[in-house]
């Protein structure tokens, strides 16, 4: 996608915070920790990048992740919740980690719930030059608490090989700042099957993959320096 590139248009910190609550629910005169940022915004940082390039704004220059009580912090802990897209977000989340991966007994898996639900509305989107947060299934569970084992990347950009149906996919991730060369590789060709999806070494099996659902915020008040 012109324009766009994570050691540019990213946000120059890793997905690495402190262990500290999210925020604090007031209990009388007592206050109750909730949520634990150790455990990553991942998707507050892929929806502040997508703001600052839907906006046209540089991000911040911070290259540690900000502390609980900043205003960067604070942002991004909103467009994380935005980007859980409650009630419904979960819940797709543990639907995709219980399915198999191929179709089975009538039952559309995972890859074909990525290769035909989605990709065409992740590359319509990325077609129109906007980039596209995408939910990144990454466990097999029946659990629930487990859905925070997965990740969410913004993809920018694209190359499909139509001679052999495989498909490259350049995204953004917040684990891996400044780095250009993250790549989703996977074959469009038989999405009734189970399909493997190439992503970077040291990152958990990617098993899917859906178009997550943005509404643009102002991010003026993070913005760096123009």
């Amino acid at each position: 996608m012109p324009g766009f590139a994570p050691s540019t248009n990213g946000l120059h910190f890793a997905n690495d915070f402190a262990a500290q609550p999210l925020f604090r629910l007031g209990v009388g005169r007592a206050s109750l920790p909730i949520g634990n940022a150790a455990d990553g915004l991942c998707g507050g940082m892929v929806f502040a990048a997508r703001d600052l390039f839907q906006y046209r704004l540089p991000p911040p220059p911070d290259r540690t992740p900000p502390p609980r009580g900043t205003s960067l912090f604070r942002y991004l802990l909103g467009r994380l919740f935005a980007s859980f897209n409650l009630p419904t977000g979960p819940l797709r989340y543990w639907l995709w980690q219980i399915l198999p991966a191929g179709d089975r007994f009538g039952l559309h898996g995972v890859a074909w719930r990525t290769i035909r639900g989605h990709w065409p509305r992740i590359r319509a989107e990325l077609d129109s030059g906007r980039p596209s947060p995408l939910g990144v299934v990454r466990t097999r569970s029946v659990n629930p608490l487990d859905v925070g084992r997965n990740h969410q990347v913004l993809a920018y950009g694209y190359d499909l090989d139509e001679t052999t149906d495989a498909l490259t996919i350049r995204v953004y991730d917040p684990n891996h700042p400044d780095d250009d060369d993250c790549l989703l590789l996977l074959s469009v060709a038989d999405p009734t099957r189970a399909t493997p999806i190439g992503y970077l070494a040291g990152e958990l099996p990617v098993r899917g993959f859906f178009r997550t659902r943005y509404r643009p915020k102002d991010p003026s008040a993070i913005a760096g320096p123009t």
